[in-house]
């Protein structure tokens, strides 16, 4: 069993913390928690049963894989400190380690740079549904990652949903679409619940209704083998009433909208990496 070290314990390293444990492959005691923050240590000790520490050399002692879930500009700092313990453990062998990163933009060039020669590094786009085990995440290795090593981490990141592996180059543009996807996604649950109670419906029943929509739109996506394009044609009748909630969406420029964001995405993936490649 591998034993993995996660190096942050924000909202996404709960994330991918909360889904290692409810598949039920991995215990607590399988795991370690790199946290600063007291409270923040409090709640996911008192949540999830695992040990978390302030001590990075401590919590890597054993581990076959290292997950770094911190902010973008804070993982210059991480693994440079995962190269500075390298190089004073005389016995530790940088190979033996593979060093996952979850963080926007950092590639795995810059990754390979900070850390000591040789360390087998794996770049990783989740995003939060994995909490629930429908996360949706991307992965690219570095080069000196074995198809071993990228084999363990979609094995770990397929019990929480799909995986899929793509070039580097396409990391970004993943970003823009499962990475911060949720928040749109969320974003339009919220806009249609407000709008059902402005036109008159109680909160409860507008969010149960706008929930269930999504919920039940995305799985016949999933399943049906049509593709979006086709389903929403076959729930359009001509000059009916979706129909003309459509072409007002295409009228505001939903579509444009949609781009313009994700290629904002893009464009700041670039910047945080470009600063992370200069330190």
């Amino acid at each position: 069993m591998t034993r993995i070290a996660l190096i942050g314990g924000g909202r996404i390293g709960e994330a991918l913390l909360a889904g290692l444990l409810s598949t039920g492959d991995r215990k607590p005691r399988d795991l370690v928690v790199v946290e600063k923050n007291a409270a923040r240590t409090s709640e996911l000790t008192s949540t999830y049963g695992v040990w978390v520490t302030k001590d990075l050399h401590e919590a890597l002692e054993g581990v076959s894989m290292a997950v770094i879930a911190v902010k973008p500009v804070d993982v210059p700092g991480v693994l440079t400190a995962i190269a500075e313990l390298n190089n004073q453990d005389d016995s530790a062998d940088s190979a033996d380690t593979v060093v996952v990163s979850l963080a926007a933009g950092i590639s795995t060039a810059t990754m390979e740079r900070l850390l000591s020669a040789g360390t087998p590094v794996v770049r990783v786009m989740p995003n939060t549904p994995m909490l629930v085990g429908k996360g949706a995440s991307a992965v690219c290795a570095g080069r000196y990652a074995t198809e071993a090593h990228l084999e363990a981490v979609e094995q770990i990141l397929g019990a929480m949903g799909v995986v899929r592996r793509v070039p580097e180059t396409q990391m970004d543009a993943v970003t823009a679409v499962s990475g911060s996807g949720p928040a749109y996604v969320f974003l339009a649950i919220e806009a249609m619940i407000d709008s059902g109670v402005a036109l008159g419906l109680t909160r409860e029943v507008a969010s149960d209704l706008a929930v269930q929509t999504f919920f039940g739109s995305a799985a016949m996506v999933a399943e049906s083998g049509h593709s979006p394009a086709e389903l929403r044609a076959a729930v359009t009748s001509p000059a009916g009433t979706t129909a003309a909630g459509v072409r007002v969406l295409e009228r505001m420029g939903v579509r444009s909208a949609f781009y313009e964001a994700m290629a904002a995405v893009v464009q700041r993936a670039g910047d945080l990496g470009a600063g992370a490649a200069d330190d």
